[in-house]
């Protein structure tokens, strides 16, 4: 994809707050409407709705932060940075309308904004992996800037290779293109309705290491054959285990998703292991829906030591996420269990 001052919005993910808050069930059904409605397109319907909530009960956090998603959907993106900017003061500890704020800054170029944005949201909830994916992005294109305007400048040829490094995170197309100075930016608005993420360059499948074989060695011994038969095998049931971590994860299965993590797992954010279950918890089994799907899944075994890396499409209710993810895997006993897991990388 081209990588313009508008386009890197297009990189950012719109989240929703649903599941961050507890919803009663009367409550939860005035928010499933509005979002039904806005799922539909029937954005004005959507806002009026909303108002109506909004005048009985103006501080809602959930409700007006929909209230800002449907500014944003039609085109009022002034509104919407007023929305979601009340938000963070009136609920500063909740993550969500930082990051909201951090696509809105973005769509319009004011990329120093959205690094703010999203470094608050992330020192609200350090393992909020959104957050932290989105910052990578709005970085690389500050980067992006900063080695143009040296061009602009000088020409130096010592930020041609930095530039072209960063344009192919998001166009490999580019790859061994020579880069232009880039002409003076300009600040499109925001687009009404925000694209869907763009899918990041498949990982290069890992390749599982084989002993390697003499030059006088008997094809057919055993012994040749027994280590990357073993290997392979390993990778195979490392792969089962990320799977089946997943569907329960997919499944609300809390006893199988919090079970797949080995007791070094190491939690984001410096958290104890209790907190972090207590937030998965809490953040799961509030999600009416989930879906988690794996793509272009590579394993590297080494050992007792494993590595697999994916691009994971997750969903529940309104959020939307695909995101790239490596997870470090060690075995314990039969079961190979999750001590680390990364976004993002």
């Amino acid at each position: 994809m081209k990588y313009g001052s508008a386009q890197i919005s297009h990189l950012l993910r719109l989240v929703a707050l649903a599941g961050s808050l507890a919803l009663t069930a009367v409550h939860a059904d005035d928010y499933s409407d509005v979002t039904l409605l806005v799922r539909n397109g029937k954005l004005a319907e959507a806002q009026a709705k909303a108002d109506q909530y909004l005048a009985a009960k103006p501080r809602d956090p959930q409700m007006r932060f929909l209230k800002g998603v449907i500014q944003r959907e039609t085109g009022k993106t002034g509104d919407a940075i007023a929305t979601f900017t009340k938000l963070t003061e009136d609920y500063p500890e909740l993550p969500e309308p930082y990051n909201n704020l951090a696509v809105l800054y973005a769509g319009q170029g004011q990329y120093d904004k959205a690094r703010a944005a999203l470094e608050m949201a992330i020192r609200t909830n350090p393992s909020y992996s959104t957050a932290h994916e989105n910052l990578g992005d709005v970085y690389a294109k500050l980067a992006s800037q900063a080695y143009n305007k040296a061009l602009q400048l000088d020409g130096t040829t010592t930020a041609q290779p930095k530039l072209a490094l960063i344009r192919e995170l998001f166009d490999p197309t580019a790859k061994g293109q020579r880069p232009n100075a880039a002409p003076p930016a300009t600040t499109p608005a925001a687009p009404a309705t925000p694209p869907a993420p763009a899918a990041a360059p498949a990982p290069k499948p890992a390749v599982v290491a084989a002993a390697p074989v003499a030059a006088n060695a008997t094809p057919a011994a055993p012994a040749a054959a027994a280590k990357p038969v073993a290997a392979n095998h390993a990778s195979k049931e490392v792969e089962s285990a990320v799977r089946a971590w997943a569907k329960a994860w997919a499944a609300k299965d809390m006893n199988g998703y919090l079970g797949a993590y080995g007791k070094d797992f190491d939690p984001p954010g410096k958290q104890s292991r209790s907190s972090w279950e207590s937030e998965r918890r809490l953040r799961i089994t509030s999600k009416a829906n989930i879906s988690v799907r794996l793509e272009n899944l590579s394993v590297s075994v080494n050992g007792t030591k494993a590595v697999a890396k994916f691009r994971q499409d997750y969903k529940a209710d309104t959020l939307a996420v695909s995101s790239r993810k490596t997870l470090d895997l060690v075995k314990s006993g039969e079961r190979w269990l999750i001590v680390k897991e990364s976004t993002g990388t």
